[in-house]
């Protein structure tokens, strides 16, 4: 993934990564508050070795290293049972010497004759008394017990605490700032790595550019979210202001730039899955078109489930099937719709066999007929991935429109539906997103603004369904 996929998952998970940034903040905090504060008591000892009066200076240096030497001996010593023991005792502790050698850590800087002692406990003062309690037994030992000399003779070992111990006015432990900003960095990665999990796991359609990742059609517009679509299926037609509205004379617009050099006339729209929007595009492009002044063809293709007529308001018990089967002339059935000229063929009664009724010859010869009379014939029909159906169309239609609908349909459904139309030998037309988000990564630019006025050529557009029953014999001589 480049540099702007990262962005664009950051841009659209944003709440997430900010919820585990928070939760790993809270987290080490709430860490912080229950641990019991930790404190640290040193003291420093020094190492010597005592020379006799007058020694040359060879007795001198051999006796700071021996020092040297003897000092990492004596930090083993510092830990062991044998002066531990005597600080249980003399400060009357509840514990065995293994357990205070727990909390006891003993170093001494390389080449020095210096031995550093931290006590950790979570009694501040108990710290204190237990690390100049360590230094003063261990030096009694070492002095009196294991480098005394036989006899009466003193040790020639001396050592000297140079640094008693104090109480320790903060704890060393929990750092709470440390604690924070590595619980704001757990969290941050926590977050960055669920984005890009959830990016990577999601295999739907969200964007403009995740169709590029499918294929290179052109696309031809992107329709924003409308929760009650279904409702007020015909936006262009109800409400011209809206910008959804405007998205589907955008559509139209690049629709006819795609078409420009007298390419095809007649288009099939169809979808991979249900649920995709295709049915109200097609509806709500075919008025875009006629507002035009172009003499527009609308056919419900679907004859499974048909839905243009439920849209348009119009009858739909006769239509397509029964121009097919030779029940009724196409002139008779094909409906005017407004006060510009589209032209509405209805699905008729659904029948047992649409994929042969959709391919037979008379469909091709009614194909030819309308795309003869009309500038543009639209076709709805039915999703790809289902039937047949739209397959068999796109044969006999000038190129397909496929629709794509943002956050529902899969990346392998855009990939299946795109290879059936290829091996039908159709061509893809374009790209159509609908249901796109209003804000945010995925949105197509509409939503954020509406139209206040509106062009007066399209505001003669906008008037009730006409009446049913207006044949192609009629508009040929209306709009000759």
């Amino acid at each position: 993934m480049e540099l702007k996929d990262y962005l664009r998952i950051f841009h659209k998970s944003w709440i997430l990564i900010l919820a585990c940034t928070l939760f790993g903040i809270a987290g080490a905090a709430g860490a912080a508050i229950a641990t019991t504060p930790k404190y640290i008591a040193n003291t420093q000892l020094y190492v010597a070795v005592q020379a006799a009066s007058g020694a040359a200076t060879t007795d001198l240096l051999q006796g700071t290293s021996f020092a040297r030497s003897a000092v990492t001996s004596y930090v083993d010593v510092v830990n062991s049972a044998i002066v531990l023991d005597e600080v249980i005792k003399e400060l009357n502790l509840d514990m065995t010497s293994a357990q205070l050698a727990s909390t006891i850590t003993s170093v001494s800087p390389l080449n020095t004759v210096l031995i550093d002692v931290s006590v950790t406990n979570s009694d501040p003062e108990l710290a204190a008394q237990i690390a100049n309690s360590v230094g003063q037994n261990f030096s009694r030992i070492v002095v009196d017990r294991l480098e005394k000399p036989d006899g009466d003779a003193a040790s020639p070992v001396k050592i000297e605490t140079i640094q008693p111990a104090i109480v320790p006015a903060s704890p060393a432990s929990p750092n709470v700032p440390l604690n924070i900003a590595l619980g704001l960095l757990v969290g941050l990665a926590v977050g960055v790595g669920l984005a890009v999990l959830r990016s990577v796991l999601d295999t739907r359609i969200h964007s403009l550019h995740d169709i590029e990742l499918v294929t290179d059609a052109p696309m031809l517009g992107g329709i924003t979210n409308d929760p009650g679509a279904t409702l007020r299926p015909l936006v262009v037609h109800t409400d011209p202001k809206n910008p959804r509205a405007e998205a589907f004379r955008s559509l139209r617009t690049n629709l006819q730039f795609v078409n420009i050099e007298g390419g095809p006339r007649s288009f099939v729209v169809t979808s991979s899955v249900p649920g995709e929007g295709k049915s109200t595009t097609t509806a709500n492009l075919a008025i875009a078109l006629a507002e035009t002044g172009a003499r527009v063809a609308l056919i419900d293709g679907d004859l499974r489930l048909p839905r243009v007529a439920e849209y348009m308001g119009i009858e739909g018990g006769v239509g397509l099937t029964d121009v097919l089967i030779g029940r009724a002339e196409l002139a008779d059935v094909l409906q005017k719709w407004g006060k510009n000229k589209l032209f509405v063929l209805p699905s008729g009664r659904v029948p047992p066999n649409p994929s042969e009724l959709l391919g037979s010859a008379a469909m091709a010869r009614m194909l030819g007929a309308l795309t003869e009379e009309f500038d543009v014939v639209l076709i709805d029909a039915p999703p790809l991935l289902l039937v047949t159906d739209a397959a068999v169309l796109s044969k006999l239609c000038g190129g397909a429109i496929m629709v794509v609908a943002s956050g529902r349909t899969k990346r392998n459904e855009l990939t299946s539906a795109v290879k059936a139309l290829e091996r039908a030998g159709s061509r893809l037309v374009g790209m159509v997103i609908t249901m796109l988000p209003t804000r945010g990564p995925d949105s197509y630019g509409y939503g954020q603004y509406s139209y206040g006025t509106i062009h007066e050529e399209e505001k003669a557009t906008v008037g009730a369904a006409a009446p049913a029953g207006r044949g192609i014999r009629k508009a040929r001589r209306r709009t000759a």
